[in-house]
């Protein structure tokens, strides 16, 4: 992953899944957001093209791809991505995409990953602002207990995805 500017043309498809509705965005050449249904976050859509299935080949992989994670035949992603953040946030979602399908790490392994345990609230916060969720998974990072913190989606959500990785990955 690298950073990108936000100058680029921007393009975005809805798509059903099994959590709710996904609005994926992505500019000429990869995925820069997904968004939850009914999210109001940075990125504003309005000034985003939207497509249909068929007219943007990066979001049509990221559908397909999506579609095979929530049908259980993918556990890892091959998307280009482009997310915006600072270096701290970027090298935190690139620690994020090392955690095993159907694993958990705490915030304080992710900020040990990322080159310093004592971080694991600069780790929190930079997955919070994570804008690619699911693909960069975010939901596999709990708290030091084990149990489940905050999550864009909604804890319920982070516990679903989490529950359907165990199924798929131990039947």
């Amino acid at each position: 992953m690298t950073n990108h500017t936000a100058t680029h043309t921007r393009y975005r498809i809805t798509t059903a899944t099994p959590i709710g509705e996904l609005t994926i965005v992505a500019d000429d050449d990869a995925v820069v957001s997904i968004r939850w249904d009914g999210e109001a976050g940075a990125l504003d859509l309005a000034g985003v093209t939207h497509v249909e299935g068929g007219d943007h080949p990066v979001l049509d992989a990221a559908v397909e791809q999506l579609g095979e994670y929530f049908a259980g035949t993918r556990t890892e992603f091959d998307l280009p991505l482009h997310p915006l953040g600072t270096p701290f946030q970027l090298a935190a979602w690139d620690a994020l995409r090392t955690i095993p399908y159907g694993e958990t790490r705490s915030y304080g392994e992710q900020a040990a990953a990322v080159g310093d345990r004592r971080k694991a609230r600069a780790v929190g916060a930079a997955n919070g602002q994570n804008p690619i969720p699911i693909v960069v998974p975010c939901h596999r990072v709990v708290g030091t207990n084990g149990h489940l913190t905050g999550f864009g989606g909604g804890i319920e959500t982070k516990a679903w995805l989490l529950d359907h990785e165990l199924r798929v990955r131990f039947g």
